[in-house]
């Protein structure tokens, strides 16, 4: 098989050409033995025509009156005599000169002749149609003229054709070959400019699209399935950066506790049961990070949400309350009914419930209230501030990524919290949404389904 493959072309045009040049060539090759044939059979016509011709100009010498046959002889009959047999029934009355060829002849004249009509080839070297014709007036059978033609001029003639259906074959076949090669270029011109422009769009993430507008159908396709792809892959991006801008913001927190631990032990010869304390602040900032990593890749990788799994709200809840750093005036509260199970595992319920939490603390001036119950569709979480709120101005813009009403109020964040805790929620079937209207600070309200 790799054999046979080895010297198929390797582009698009060359294999359309070569399909056009094979059509073309049996094309060509079944209509040049049609032309062939039939100019052959033409010029064999033509023979039989000049032959019966002359033979009826012959017959007209041969008198066949009175019972008796009698070649008439006339001026100028050389011509006539050439070439020309007359025969009286069987008996023959007058030959052409006695030369080899006619001698050679004289055997097929007389087995015409017998016959009582008809023509018939006598090949050689030099090809001769015989043509018997019967002299009219007489008896039936009473005289017989036989006419001979060299066939040599008809041979050459249609060796001519011959030569000429080829050389214009191969013309053809040429001009097919060359012009299918340019016309398949130019149609795949705009294919060729099209995988250039997506090679290049891909790799730089670009907003352009082909469209559909003033293409051919067949481009048209092309181009909508072009932009289809481009829109998967723009769409991986986005989702990478996203999950990295995500992760970022997420480790922040415990990293940074990381860090003012490692700073606080730093700072001058601590006793052994503070450095176990501060080996246990680390540890549990690192199991969080792992825990924050592993829910966020989870999310990513399934895309379609995440592990099945339940989880007690409260102490989830009341977890998520003992690991985040409240100012000391912010008072946090946590209630509900005991017990309270969510659809979702606890990890990815506190991942929801944290940046709402943190939000909260970042404005909150004296308490902060986490409610869980149950509801008809599953569990309600509402985290309430008695902070300023959200301005109605920016409340549509809330969950936007990287959106933060005043970037220069002091507080430390990259407007990511809000949207990670929506999708998330939305990941597990919940939602999150901002509930306007409280009488002081804002309200964020988060559902879930029952465990």
């Amino acid at each position: 098989m790799r054999t046979s493959s080895r010297w198929a072309p390797r582009t698009l045009r060359g294999r359309l050409s070569l399909i056009a040049l094979t059509t073309a060539a049996l094309l060509m090759a079944v209509l040049t033995v049609a032309f062939n044939t039939v100019a052959g059979q033409r010029l064999q016509r033509e023979a039989d025509d000049e032959l019966r011709t002359r033979a009826a100009a012959v017959a007209t010498t041969v008198d066949t009156r009175g019972g008796s046959v009698r070649v008439l002889e006339s001026a100028d009959d050389t011509l006539l005599d050439t070439n020309v047999w007359i025969y009286a029934g069987p008996r023959l009355l007058e030959r052409p000169p006695s030369t080899a060829r006619a001698d050679a002849l004289t055997g097929a004249v007389d087995a015409l002749v017998r016959a009582g009509r008809g023509c018939g080839t006598v090949e050689g070297r030099d090809p001769v149609r015989l043509c018997a014709e019967p002299v009219s007036g007489g008896a039936a059978g009473a005289a017989t003229v036989v006419t001979a033609l060299d066939l040599s001029p008809y041979r050459n003639s249609a060796k001519t054709l011959l030569l000429g259906s080829f050389a214009l074959d191969v013309a053809m076949l040429a001009c097919t070959y060359g012009l299918t090669r340019l016309a398949v270029g130019r149609a795949l011109r705009p294919v060729r400019t099209m995988t250039d422009q997506a090679a290049q769009w891909s790799a730089t993430a670009s907003d352009e699209r082909f469209g559909s507008a003033g293409r051919p159908a067949e481009l048209a396709g092309l181009g909508a399935s072009l932009d289809a792809l481009l829109d998967r892959i723009r769409a991986v991006l986005r989702h990478e950066r996203q999950l990295t801008a995500e992760l970022s913001h997420e480790l922040r927190t415990p990293l940074s506790r990381i860090v003012a631990e490692l700073d606080w032990w730093h700072a001058r010869p601590r006793s052994g049961a503070e450095t176990r304390a501060t080996h246990e602040v680390i540890a549990e900032a690192a199991r969080s990070m792992g825990t924050i990593y592993d829910t966020l890749l989870d999310e990513a990788r399934d895309g379609l949400g995440p592990a099945p799994g339940t989880s007690d709200v409260l102490p989830a809840l009341r977890r998520l309350v003992a690991a985040v750093e409240a100012p000391d005036a912010v008072r946090i509260a946590v209630t509900g009914p005991e017990p309270l199970r969510a659809g979702v595992r606890a990890a990815l319920l506190e991942r929801i419930v944290g940046p709402l939490v943190a939000n909260a603390l970042r404005y909150a001036r004296t308490e902060v209230t986490i409610a869980a119950r149950a509801t008809a569709d599953g569990v309600r979480v509402d985290v309430t501030d008695d902070g300023p709120g959200v301005p109605e101005w920016f409340a549509g813009r809330l969950f936007q990524p990287g959106r933060r009403a005043d970037p220069g109020d002091g507080h430390g964040g990259a407007g990511l919290g809000l949207p990670l805790a929506r999708r998330l929620a939305r990941s597990a079937g919940g939602e999150v949404s901002y509930e306007p209207g409280s009488v002081t600070g804002a309200r964020f309200r988060v559902t879930l389904p029952a465990g």
